[in-house]
């Protein structure tokens, strides 16, 4: 599919649609015209609450809301969502297991300009840590209305992520099948898995071309539930192909690389390479060149795999 969509747009279209069928409320912390909670807002504006510009409040709100028995969407930029407002998610929010779901935009250093204070890189691993938290990180339009739709129906906290960049829609939404918790193979191989999540996915879909071309078989899967994570898969992946390189638009430490790393360790033991943000913060600019220095290209996941193939082959 060539359209492109921001899965940030994809999540307030979700909201305002399935607002009809499911009585939630909507929160946002003075953002909503970028979270796009606002499509939500102009057609149910009594379901909708601007809290300002304080996070922390919005989050304890959230659970209030969520304590009497309401669905609860609160919203901001994914490194506020995370960090300014972390002890409210853990103890107001996870602690006694609350509905609250956390639309957190502009995640990872595709946010650009906005330079490195509004780069969320290490949202995933904050969330990650956090127990009872469902962590999620769709890959294109159609996934994100999907894991609006699982977070509504499913109990308990949400982490949901999104971007600000314009990505190609991977999906089509009439045959896409989402399951919380379980990752799917894009592709099939035999010599290494490629294991990406976000905009990543399309750039390791690329990957498995270009290794092609170099008869290398790589296996790609989408990994859009972070936690819990498809460690069944993941391993029986690893176990096939003996090599397997990560890819996520996020620090390396404490994100998808680890989470497979964790798995791998248990289950599989296998070499493994991590492509993503390298222990560093952001630097403001356009999209496509940031994610071209930091590594976060088809080219690079591809050379990592050539990499990591020899490793096992060592």
């Amino acid at each position: 599919m060539a359209d492109k969509k921001a899965t940030r747009e994809a999540y307030g279209e979700a909201l305002a649609e399935f607002g009809a069928k499911y009585n939630f409320v909507v929160l946002d912390a003075d953002l909503s015209k970028s979270t796009k909670t606002d499509t939500f807002k102009k057609v149910f504006p009594e379901r909708f609450f601007n809290m300002g510009i304080a996070e922390a409040n919005m989050m304890t709100t959230a659970a209030g809301l969520a304590a009497a028995g309401k669905t609860v969407f609160a919203s901001s930029f994914a490194v506020f969502a995370s960090g300014r407002a972390f002890e409210q998610i853990r103890n107001a929010v996870c602690y006694p297991k609350l509905n609250v779901k956390i639309g957190a935009t502009h995640a990872g250093i595709s946010v650009g300009e906005d330079g490195p204070t509004h780069q969320a890189i290490e949202d995933i691993a904050l969330m990650r840590a956090l127990p009872g938290m469902t962590v999620i990180s769709p890959a294109d339009a159609t996934e994100s209305r999907a894991a609006v739709k699982a977070a509504i129906e499913t109990d308990g906290p949400f982490y949901l992520r999104f971007g600000r960049l314009s990505v190609p829609t991977l999906f089509d939404p009439a045959t896409y099948k989402f399951e919380l918790g379980k990752g799917i193979v894009l592709s099939e191989g035999t010599d290494v898995t490629i294991i990406a999540t976000g905009l990543m996915v399309q750039e390791a879909i690329e990957a498995g071309k270009i290794l092609a071309e170099k008869g290398v078989s790589a296996e790609v899967i989408n990994i859009h539930t972070i936690k819990p994570i498809d460690a069944e898969l993941i391993t029986k992946s690893a176990k096939k192909t003996g090599a397997v390189v990560t890819a996520e638009e996020h620090t390396i430490i404490g994100g998808l690389g680890s989470a497979v790393a964790e798995v791998l360790a248990e289950n599989a033991p296998t070499p493994l390479t991590r492509v993503g943000i390298m222990d560093k913060f952001g630097k403001s600019g356009k999209p496509a060149p940031l994610l071209q220095m930091y590594g976060l290209t088809a080219e690079n996941i591809a050379a990592k795999a050539l990499e990591t193939i020899a490793k096992k082959n060592a």
